[in-house]
């Protein structure tokens, strides 16, 4: 398989590695947007958040929960910060992977793109 995160998850591809399980990998984003930019990747290769159905839908729960944990690590949980899933071309998805970016650490403004 031809995917970028697919290749990190297998170690092919190094990455600044912040939170890792048997389901999910949490990297620094390579291209970074806010002083905290980290993305949740589930390890399964899901191309969107489209692919999620009855069968696979508690990997929500699981990153929904890593984010809470991080928030609190990276100290952006009080303040606040963003957690965003790009889907599709026009939703800004560049990596055809689910996942999400956690991005605090300033001011986040409205409307973001």
């Amino acid at each position: 398989m031809d995917c970028v995160f697919c290749k990190i998850i297998n170690k092919e591809i190094p990455a600044k590695i912040v939170y890792e399980d048997e389901d999910l990998i949490a990297i620094n984003d390579a291209n970074p947007q806010a002083p905290i930019h980290l993305l949740l990747i589930p390890k399964q290769h899901l191309k969107s958040i489209m692919e999620i159905n009855d069968e696979n839908a508690q990997i929500l729960e699981q990153i929904i929960k890593l984010a809470q944990k991080l928030a609190g690590e990276f100290w952006i949980d009080e303040k606040g910060f963003r957690l965003v899933v790009n889907t599709g071309n026009d939703g800004g998805q560049t990596v055809p992977h689910l996942h999400f970016h956690l991005l605090g650490g300033r001011f986040m403004k409205w409307p973001p793109g």
